[in-house]
């Protein structure tokens, strides 16, 4: 059955665009399969792992092909739990507001965490071998007014997708979200009707 993973990393709830906008792309892309499911992930109510000590020392034992110890066998765990929530997905959805330019922290911390060799790709002296390939990623990116400069939201999470595997990607722009309440509005009106327009074709 269709699975969807939805990456939440705003923290303003009932307020944020990208989760108003997420919704309606959720609740359309439902209606479309009649057994799909939803996996959501809050970034901000998950207990990310860190990863330092037990769980960089586990990683490198991979890559240097040596035992873990039981304390890197537990740490290595919790991180492939999480990365198993991406690669039992169909989709990943990422409703992702723009704070200075970039991603929120927290969702930089879920994705340096998950992005480990042997989970989400591998690698060998020719270069990078995604292991997500066959999916597809939908972003749903929010700004507070029209950029004039390089952004590293969606090109980040572009970069991010191509190194796991997946070249088939979907982005929808909320902007001038910090333009005043009208405009505001009218941006996401916008928007959700794109994202029940994409939804109707995935």
């Amino acid at each position: 059955m269709p699975h969807l993973l939805y990456i939440e990393s705003s923290p303003r709830k009932q307020r944020s665009a990208t989760i108003e906008v997420a919704n309606a792309f959720i609740t359309a892309w439902q209606a479309q399969h009649a057994i799909a499911t939803v996996d959501t992930l809050d970034v901000w109510n998950t207990a990310l792992p860190e990863f330092d000590g037990a769980a960089l020392d586990a990683k490198y034992a991979g890559i240097q092909g040596v035992e873990r110890t039981p304390e890197q066998k537990q740490a290595w765990a919790q991180i492939s739990e999480l990365a198993q929530r991406f690669i039992q997905a169909d989709i990943i959805l990422f409703g992702v507001p723009m704070w200075n330019f970039g991603i929120p922290y927290k969702l930089k911390h879920l994705i340096d965490v998950v992005s480990q060799k042997d989970l989400l790709f591998t690698f060998d002296e020719r270069g990078l071998n995604g292991l997500l390939d066959g999916r597809k990623v939908v972003v749903i990116a929010a700004r507070g007014a029209p950029l004039d400069r390089a952004e590293h939201q969606i090109a980040y999470l572009t970069t991010w997708s191509e190194m796991v595997g997946i070249d088939e990607q979907y982005n929808i722009v909320i902007e001038k979200t910090l333009m005043g309440p009208d405009i505001d509005a009218e941006s996401r009106r916008a928007s959700i009707q794109t994202a029940l327009e994409l939804a109707a074709e995935l």
